[in-house]
């Protein structure tokens, strides 16, 4: 499930607002949740290989002509490229910007779309007025056509699409945050305490922005690896890391050419991204089971 297919369920609170709550004990159902555990494992894998991408650095974008399109050996495991560079120090190096690219995104994305909602639900009037529209504009044109606007006008880079994925993905999470504010200023707790003299915004920040921040927070986490294959696949067709820059979309599109005679520079990008993939499709699923009470009935 994808972090559109999870806030489609609230598109119409803007005429019927509601509170979702967090299901109690999610904490423990998760733990006890194969392919919660499952997903962890691989995501913990990729981010491991993040943290050590830096000390394959050099090796990933150094050239050796004298090596070019070496099989896999003992002095490098899964062979070398076109430039005869190590193909797994490029598989290392690879996990860092495309999973660091991705966790920008989620956390600009969570953040803006946290505090525009949460604001438009509490001020209204204009402001929600003009809000809503845009968010409904940004939702209703495709993701892929947006982003492929912003680099054209902007220019293939990495850093160009991760702006672009950030203006097309921010909306996902106001719209969400939004109706959680609208549910929870009806909350009884809530109209208690504005009633006994707290200010809207501190009660906004006491009783409501948590609840918001948890809600975002799990869509986000259901569009995670959408974000992470989108983000590969413009890669892969050149609008994205551009050479020598080590990123998984951007390495199996090197391979195009070569992959007949040098079949082992598919594996390192494709177990990556499969990783990275089935963990957060794993993660997304389990958070879908234990939050959706259709699914534990």
């Amino acid at each position: 499930m994808t972090m559109g297919t999870a806030l489609s369920r609230v598109t119409g609170m803007a005429a019927r607002p509601q509170l979702v709550t967090v299901p109690a004990g999610l904490g423990r159902r998760l733990r006890a949740h194969r392919g919660f555990v499952a997903g962890v494992a691989f995501l913990t894998v990729v981010g491991l290989l993040a943290l050590v991408g830096p000390l394959f650095a050099d090796a990933a974008v150094t050239p050796d002509y004298r090596d070019q399109l070496a099989p896999p050996s003992a002095e490098h495991w899964l062979g070398t490229d076109q430039a005869g560079r190590d193909a797994l120090a490029r598989t290392v190096a690879a996990a860092r910007t495309s999973l660091g690219a991705a966790l920008l995104v989620f956390a600009i994305t969570t953040a803006a779309g946290l505090l525009l909602g949460v604001a438009a639900g509490l001020l209204g009037g204009v402001v929600d007025a003009v809000l809503n529209r845009l968010v409904d504009i940004l939702l209703g044109l495709p993701t892929l056509v947006l982003s492929l606007a912003v680099v054209g006008a902007l220019g293939p880079g990495f850093g160009t699409l991760v702006l672009a994925m950030t203006v097309t993905e921010w909306a996902r999470p106001a719209k969400l945050a939004r109706a959680h504010t609208l549910g929870g200023m009806r909350r009884p707790d809530v109209v208690a305490a504005r009633m006994a003299g707290a200010s809207t915004w501190r009660v906004a920040a006491g009783h409501v922005l948590p609840g918001a921040l948890t809600q975002v927070l799990i869509a986000a986490t259901l569009g995670f690896g959408e974000v992470v294959l989108f983000l590969s696949g413009l890669s892969f067709l050149g609008l994205g890391a551009q050479p020598p820059t080590p990123e998984w979309g951007a390495m199996l599109a090197e391979t195009r050419e070569s992959y007949a005679v040098a079949p082992w520079l598919l594996v390192g990008p494709g177990v990556g991204l499969v990783l990275c993939l089935a963990g957060a499709a794993l993660v997304s699923e389990a958070l879908r089971d234990c939050t959706d009470p259709a699914e534990r009935s």
